[in-house]
């Protein structure tokens, strides 16, 4: 697919940031709870790619964020489904359990969404530009060259610069890696908010997502929240998705650590502490 991006020139006032819907019903509407009680209005919400994933409630998310009128974009979920593929793009290692279990959870996707929800879908851009407190901001999936490349915290600044280099900007938001974190180095600042469809691997059944403010130059904020975390648990056994995937929600703990490196791996089962975060409810 050819790539398409959005341009929507200036923005100020606060934003709020997430990732990764991933089909979570129950954590949208709580997370949607939580923007309108901040008051910030849906053009200044930007959703980082996959939408859709590994819960029970593709059709139903979709069609609230279709409804919401925020900014997304297109994740590697959101691409394959619109391309007939058969997989998720995820770029997992192959033969290993995050493939085995994508073969039950991306098929229901597929198969559940509408031609509304495809045509909301195929507007999406796969990038999005704007400008905001003075910084040159640009809101990609995995990476600039490719959607299902996994950054990290840990990933070497070299390929976070070469983003930037591409991309002409300074800050970078980013999703596809499921974690939370902030880099920091010359001027340039790569964020990713982490996602609201499931917990971040770190023991705790927290969703994370990401407020930016311009009030005092360019600021940001993490922050978490909990969910009825049960109910989207019980839905996705109801449907015969992945019980690993189910388990999750309420442990906080990934089945595997197939696609994170060394050093993320180490982190499994660890609270996260942020930097610049808070907890809300």
């Amino acid at each position: 697919m050819s790539k398409n991006i959005k341009h929507i020139g200036e923005k100020t006032g606060k934003m709020l940031v997430f990732g990764g819907c991933y089909s979570n019903l129950q954590s949208l509407i709580k997370l949607k709870e939580l923007a309108e009680k901040e008051g910030i209005s849906p053009e200044n919400i930007i959703h980082t790619g996959d939408l859709i994933g590994y819960c029970a409630s593709p059709v139903e998310c979709t069609d609230i964020v279709e409804e919401w009128g925020i900014l997304c974009i297109k994740g590697n979920v959101e691409e394959n489904i619109l391309s007939g593929s058969d997989d998720c793009g995820c770029n997992y290692v192959e033969g290993g359990r995050c493939e085995m279990f994508s073969r039950s959870w991306f098929p229901f996707a597929k198969d559940q969404v509408t031609s509304q929800n495809l045509a909301f879908l195929d507007k999406m851009p796969n990038q999005i530009d704007f400008n905001y407190a003075g910084k040159r901001v640009s809101v990609i999936h995995g990476s600039e060259s490719y959607i299902s490349e996994f950054i990290f915290k840990s990933t070497s600044w070299k390929i976070k610069q070469n983003n930037f280099d591409v991309l002409d900007s300074e800050v970078i938001l980013a999703g596809h890696c499921g974690i939370p974190f902030a880099d920091e180095k010359d001027g340039k600042t790569w964020l990713n908010a982490g996602v609201i469809g499931m917990p971040a691997n770190d023991g705790t059944p927290f969703v994370w997502y990401l407020i930016l403010d311009d009030k005092n130059g360019f600021e940001y904020q993490f922050r978490k929240y909990e969910y009825d975390n049960f109910e989207a648990n019980q839905l996705m056994m109801e449907h015969s998705l992945p019980w690993s995937y189910a388990e999750t929600l309420m442990t906080g703990v990934w089945d595997n650590t197939e696609i994170l490196p060394e050093q993320e791996t180490k982190e499994t089962g660890i609270a996260l502490q942020l930097d610049k975060s808070l907890e809300v409810s």
